[in-house]
């Protein structure tokens, strides 16, 4: 297997382990928010498929996230830039979901962006191609898809596993 061939599996693996999670949650389990700490399932879910988009998109395609381009921002009232990171506890708990299917639109137009983008790379240059995902510091393209799309979206999964416990439900791989 080479690196886009590890990525194509890795992601289409992830995107389907959220794509199920959507089925089966209602809005309240989605929206839940654990009184004894942590995030709720949407918050990690909006999080890290926000966070794709912005790789993805802005940072290496150079153009505007899907986000932006079909306003889902103003669909579900959430701010036009932020995914997250850095937010308060308080600021974090005002990311809610008010509808699946809107959310399912946004997320599988992010999935297809992604996939089309991995079917047109050129191998070479995820090791020649830097890029800047802030705060962190610049790195390889391989670097940044590998440890900040798949692997950082892996922990997303656990997280949303862990809230599908507390409201009920199971896992998503057993």
């Amino acid at each position: 297997m080479n690196e886009i061939q590890i990525l194509k599996s890795g992601l289409r693996g992830m995107h389907n382990l959220l794509d199920k999670a959507l089925n089966d949650m209602s809005l309240e389990q989605w929206n839940y928010w654990p009184p004894e700490g942590g995030v709720s399932a949407f918050f990690s879910l909006w999080h890290y498929v926000r966070t794709e988009d912005n790789i993805i998109n802005y940072v290496i395609k150079k153009e505007n996230t899907i986000w932006l381009e079909h306003k889902y921002n103003e669909a579900f009232a959430l701010h036009r830039t932020s995914q997250g990171t850095g937010m308060t506890h308080e600021q974090a708990k005002e990311v809610i979901i008010p509808d699946i299917s809107l959310w399912k639109d946004y997320q599988n137009k992010v999935w297809q962006s992604t996939d089309d983008f991995l079917e047109n790379i050129d191998i070479q240059e995820l090791h020649k191609h830097e890029i800047i995902i802030k705060p962190l510091p610049a790195m390889t393209l391989w670097r940044g898809l590998f440890n900040i799309c798949l692997t950082h979206g892996y922990r997303h999964v656990g997280e949303i596993e862990h809230a599908r416990g507390l409201v009920g439900l199971g896992g998503l791989v057993i």
